[in-house]
């Protein structure tokens, strides 16, 4: 065989993977259709929040504490700016779920957060302007990741430690037979022992070639950086943000090296047809709308629109992530539909795949919520 492990997708959770996989000293080749990190898959745009008392439910919390530990380990190891500690504050009102969430998986995993009314909010930050009837859970270690050094990062110790990648090629077929698994990929063809699957905005497109049909939905939406007065929200003073809304969620960052506040909607996405090119921020109506009339209501004092990207979510019918072994192959792995809030897992997961294929041990944290099954039960 070529290889021990053959990774399809080296984006964020299978470059972290493939350097997991690199250092215990296995032979791994990681195949990308782009070359990471890159503007096609979920992990551009500089920035990407991590939190700890986590909204979409206390299942997280524990995955989010390791992954924040692997973080620190990947800073420590790298020369790239990996995480910058801002804090994040969670705004809501007091019975949404979101909120109830956070406050519930504060209290039981212990987590240094500050629960603030609104007049403390906008007292301590000026630069929101929260609505009356809301509240913030401010998450004091928490703050924001530098989501392509990230990449590059794990793409350095991957390489390092004699993973091979070949990039800009697009899998064509995968054969999968009792104890291992051959990829295509243009005109070369390789084996394995093993397989993950980590395909990202492609999963669907290459799901088929592991005989799989799952429920995922691609959708496009955007974010926006924005002109800003650094003595309001740069770095060091204003946090990063999640803000619930009764009908919209917003999350953003503040300026960091002086690039102007950024700001993302992260529900109200469109669909998007994947046999056709990423439609350029601008597209649509609502790319110059949503995001500005939130800031115009909830934070009026960041400066005019500086520049608008898109990006692609990989959703589930349930927004919980796929972490899990192929329902007919062992040596199969599948990690996917980390619809809009995986990132700051890509660290862990990477881990957890790393465990999983190797069949050495099983992963300490609990996946079995991300269990494929559950679209078949």
């Amino acid at each position: 065989m070529d290889y021990e492990v053959i990774i399809v997708g080296a984006g964020t959770m299978g470059m972290a993977a493939g350097s997991y996989l690199a250092k215990q000293g296995k032979c791994v080749l990681l195949i990308d259709s782009h070359n990471p990190p890159h503007a096609e898959g979920s992990h551009h745009g500089e920035t990407r929040i991590i939190r700890h008392a986590y909204g979409e439910g206390e299942n997280y919390v524990k995955m989010a504490l390791r992954a924040q530990e692997l973080w620190h380990e990947l800073q420590v190891q790298s020369d790239e700016d990996i995480f910058i500690p801002t804090g994040v504050i969670n705004i809501g009102q007091p019975d949404s779920t979101f909120i109830q969430n956070v406050i519930s998986s504060a209290e039981t995993h212990s987590l240094n957060v500050e629960k603030l009314t609104k007049e403390e909010i906008n007292q301590r930050w000026t630069g929101f302007q929260v609505p009356e009837g809301y509240i913030g859970c401010y998450e004091v270690d928490s703050g924001v990741l530098m989501s392509e050094n990230c990449i590059s990062a794990f793409r350095k110790q991957a390489e390092a430690h004699g993973a091979v990648l070949k990039v800009n090629a697009s899998v064509t077929n995968i054969s999968i037979f009792e104890n291992s698994v051959e990829v295509k990929a243009g005109d070369e063809s390789f084996t394995a022992a093993s397989l993950i699957m980590t395909p990202g905005a492609g999963t669907r497109k290459l799901l088929p070639l592991v005989d799989l049909d799952l429920p995922l939905q691609e959708l496009r939406n955007t974010f926006s950086w924005f002109e800003t007065d650094e003595h309001i929200y740069q770095s060091s003073t204003f946090p990063a943000f999640s803000f619930k809304l009764p009908n919209e969620t917003y999350y953003g960052f503040p300026s960091i090296e002086q690039a102007g506040v950024k700001i993302g909607r992260h529900d109200g996405g469109i669909p998007r047809d994947m046999n056709k090119a990423l439609e350029p921020f601008g597209t649509y109506d609502q790319d110059k709308q949503d995001v500005p009339n939130f800031a115009n209501r909830c934070m009026p004092n960041v400066g005019p629109h500086k520049m608008g990207k898109a990006c692609t979510y990989t959703d589930t019918p349930d927004g919980d992530f796929i972490i899990d072994k192929h329902p007919n192959h062992e040596h199969v792995v599948i990690a996917c539909g980390f619809s809009g809030h995986g990132f700051k897992f890509g660290s862990v997961v990477g881990e957890i795949l790393s465990q999983l294929v190797t069949g050495n041990k099983e992963p300490k944290l609990d996946i079995r919520p991300f269990s494929i099954k559950r679209f078949f039960e």
